[in-house]
């Protein structure tokens, strides 16, 4: 097994810190290797990076974000339409929560 990398010594917003954790849970529980893992990654940065510069930052996570979809797809793990729709069900109980309240998916 490839020991993966350390973390990134800060994350700019939690979900980063959460799918960086995720990414190396789903690897060590054999979901994927990680060299599958670093060939989705560096397809999904080349793809968003083709028609600008990258920021190093949120550009980062949202091709890491891109790159975990497409390879638990492939796998049928997390098939698109079950990844959309467990987001639009989030934005739903986002939008519906009051302000300082605890989102709750149920309620959504």
């Amino acid at each position: 097994m490839i020991p993966a990398p350390p973390a990134p010594s800060q994350f700019d917003e939690p979900w980063q810190a959460q799918i960086f954790a995720l990414t190396l849970a789903l690897s060590e529980a054999g979901h994927f290797t990680w060299p599958d893992w670093t060939q989705a990654l560096g397809a999904a940065l080349k793809e968003r990076g083709a028609n600008r510069p990258l920021d190093g930052g949120q550009d980062y996570f949202a091709a890491w974000l891109a790159a975990l979809e497409t390879l638990l797809a492939r796998r049928g793990l997390a098939l698109p339409a079950e990844v959309e729709a467990t987001r639009a069900a989030w934005e739903r109980a986002y939008l519906s929560t009051p302000h300082g309240q605890p989102v709750n998916l149920a309620a959504g």
